[in-house]
């Protein structure tokens, strides 16, 4: 793996069940293929995810917006 660091992020308005589809085909990836793949400026980065990770679930209420945020770190 590259030294160089890689970022990606996205923000997107979907549907409850859009955004579940997709988080759906992120854990798929995940179990299946144990790594997950992004494309940027037409070049395909490959995440390798290892045996054991770290999970962390984050949800922040409020009176206006709320958030659930999931991250996995190794």
């Amino acid at each position: 793996m590259s030294d160089e660091l890689f970022e990606h992020k996205t923000k997107t308005e979907l549907t409850r069940e859009e955004a579940a589809k997709r988080i759906h085909e992120l854990a798929d990836a995940i179990a299946r293929h144990n790594e997950v793949s992004f494309v940027e400026n037409n070049k395909t980065v490959r995440v390798d995810i290892p045996a054991k990770v770290q999970l962390k679930i984050e949800i922040e209420r409020g009176e206006d917006e709320s958030e659930l945020e999931i991250e996995l770190s190794w």
